[in-house]
Formats: C-alpha cells, sequence, structure tokens
C-alpha cells in the first residue's frame, strides 16, 4: 500500500515522495516577468526541505495573457537564462521541477499588459477587483494561444525542467473555455462540453507535439466552479478521461472559476473530486486544498483516494513543512 512518504515514477519521472507544492505565485519576478534570485530561493527551500515535486508558480505564455506585474514569464527566449537557474536549484535540492504554463484570459487587465484582453466571449470575469469586459477570442487570436503554450513548453524543456503543467483551473483562460458562465461561443470551441473542452485538449495536444511526446505534460484542472450552471464534477470527469487519453501524464485537482478557495467543506475540500477523477483515468491524480496535516495527506494516499498530496498555504507558511511531516510519519 503506497503512503505519502512512498516514490512514484510514472512517465518517466521518479519522485522520491508523495509531497507536491503546487503552484503558488510569489509576486516576485521582474517587470519583463524575469526569475530573480528571491524566487530560486522561495522554491529551492522547500525543495531542500524533502518535497517531492515542486510546481513552479504560473508563468505567462504571452503577454496578453499576462495576470499581474509580477508574474513570471516563459513568453519568450529572453526568460530562459533564469528558468534555467530556477530548474537547476530545484533538482538539485532532490524535487521533481515542473513549470506551470498559463493564459489569464479575463482575468488579465489591459493596464498590465497593454493589449486588450480576450477571453471565450465577452463576458467580465468577477475574480478581479475593477476587471477588464473582454472580447471574444477570434479563431486566430485561439489558433496563437495554443501556439503560445507549446513554444512555452519547449522554452521549459530547454531550461531544464522535468515536466510542464497546463493551466486549467482557477477561472484563467483555458477554465474560462471549460464553463457554460463564460463561455457561449457557438462555434466548435463552445455550443457544449465537448466544444468547451476543445481548447484543453488542443493546447495539450500541441505542447506536447512541440515538446516531444517523451516530456511529462500535466495539467491542472479546474473541475467544479461551485456556482449554479457552472461547470460540475461529471462532465469534468470527462474531460479528465480525454486529457488522460490524449496524454497527460497527471491530473492535478482543483476548482474552476471559484478558484482553489473552500467552497465550505473544510479540510481536504477537493479530494472528493479527486478521487471521483481518479476513479475515470489511468494516470496519477494530485489534490491540494486546504490540506495541513500530514497525517491526512498520507491517509488520502492510502486510502486511494489521490496519488500525491498538495501543500499550499501550509507551505508557505512553514518552508520547512516537507521535513517536519517526513520526520512525523516516518516510523
Amino acid at each position: 500500500m503506497p503512503t505519502l512518504l512512498s516514490p512514484l515514477s510514472f512517465s518517466g519521472l521518479t519522485l522520491r515522495n508523495r509531497i507536491a507544492m503546487p503552484p503558488m505565485w510569489s509576486g516576485k519576478a521582474t517587470a519583463a516577468g524575469h526569475v530573480t534570485e528571491p524566487i530560486v530561493d522561495y522554491h529551492r527551500v522547500r525543495a531542500e526541505a524533502g518535497t517531492g515535486l515542486v510546481i513552479v508558480e504560473h508563468a505567462f505564455v504571452h503577454p496578453q495573457g499576462r495576470h499581474s506585474s509580477t508574474q513570471l514569464g516563459v513568453y519568450d527566449d529572453d526568460c530562459g537564462p533564469g528558468l534555467a537557474r530556477l530548474a537547476a536549484a530545484v533538482k538539485a535540492a532532490g524535487a521533481v521541477a515542473c513549470l506551470q504554463i498559463s493564459h489569464a484570459g479575463a482575468r488579465a487587465s489591459s493596464k498590465v499588459t497593454g493589449r486588450p484582453v480576450v477571453a471565450p466571449s465577452a463576458v467580465a470575469t468577477n475574480r478581479e477587483a475593477q476587471p477588464d469586459m473582454p472580447a471574444a477570442a477570434t479563431r486566430r487570436e485561439i489558433d496563437n494561444v495554443i501556439a503560445a503554450f507549446a513554444a512555452a513548453a519547449v522554452r521549459a524543456r530547454q531550461a531544464g525542467f522535468d515536466a510542464v503543467e497546463i493551466h486549467a483551473a482557477h477561472g484563467f483562460l483555458i477554465s474560462q473555455f471549460l464553463s457554460p458562465l463564460t463561455n457561449h461561443r457557438d462555434d466548435e470551441y463552445g455550443v457544449d462540453h465537448e466544444g468547451r473542452s476543445r481548447l484543453a485538449l488542443d493546447v495539450l495536444a500541441a505542447v506536447r507535439a512541440s515538446a516531444g511526446l517523451s516530456f511529462p505534460v500535466f495539467v491542472r484542472l479546474g473541475v467544479h466552479d461551485e456556482r449554479p450552471g457552472g461547470l460540475t464534477l461529471a462532465p469534468a470527469c470527462w474531460t479528465a478521461a480525454r486529457l488522460a487519453d490524449g496524454g497527460a501524464a497527471l491530473l492535478d485537482i482543483s476548482g474552476g472559476l471559484a478558484g482553489s478557495d473552500d467552497p465550505g467543506r473544510g479540510p481536504g475540500y477537493f479530494v472528493e473530486y479527486a478521487e471521483a477523477v481518479r476513479g475515470a483515468v489511468g494516470v496519477p491524480v494530485l489534490v491540494a486544498g486546504g490540506i495541513t496535516d500530514p497525517q491526512m495527506a498520507d491517509v488520502i494516499v492510502r486510502s486511494g483516494r489521490a496519488d500525491l498530496v498538495g501543500i499550499g498555504r501550509a507551505m508557505l507558511d512553514d518552508p520547512e513543512w516537507s521535513r517536519h511531516a517526513i520526520a512525523r510519519l516516518t516510523p
């Protein structure tokens, strides 16, 4: 029976344990989106504590999809040297290094990007204080987004990352496409759930084709919007199965338009969703969501509800969380 401290091997990767640092924005990038030493230290110290998998905070794949002025970028080749230092630091500490790649869609701001905001449809996000009204993306703009994700994955691989994670959660662009509340399109990227899933699947296919079929690609999938009329678990499980069939190496289960906040269920609030997805796919499933107690994390893995556990806010509060958890769970 696997435990939180058991190694996990899949898709050519071997994790020393099943503790993951999920992607958490540090707000420490330069104005150009480049890596700084504080970003390197932020991830390195948590890797050195014994964390098995470090998923580096979301990096924007295109200037139009930048979420904040201090967000990390992977949008051009000038980002590469800093990303290489970051990947090397995480790997030297013994963790597997993954870079999350993202496009903010309606959560971007023209004040930050200097560009018009695009989304699936002209629906403003309610996740930002003063959101722009986005324009519905044209087919050419969708193609450009897909190409930007693919190019970003190539840069991540060239920088030395072991994997990339496509951000399809938390009301970012792909999450917006997945939701009936924000996707009112009447073309092949809308109409029904299959159409609303098309961008996620097309991005995955393009990333794998460009970065190489042997390069592991994870997907952080928002599986429930927690809002009336929004995305719910059953159709999200369908999407998860299609992503796994399309070559996703791991599915990282989180929230949709409502983000990563507790919807009122207390610690482990996404575990029931991860368990449902795990029953629909044949690839490892990671879950986070208010999990702070090492024993709770261990039980989640032991009971087969998920294969890895992401420790977010607790690891922000205590960079040594993994070290303390390992000591507590070691007989």
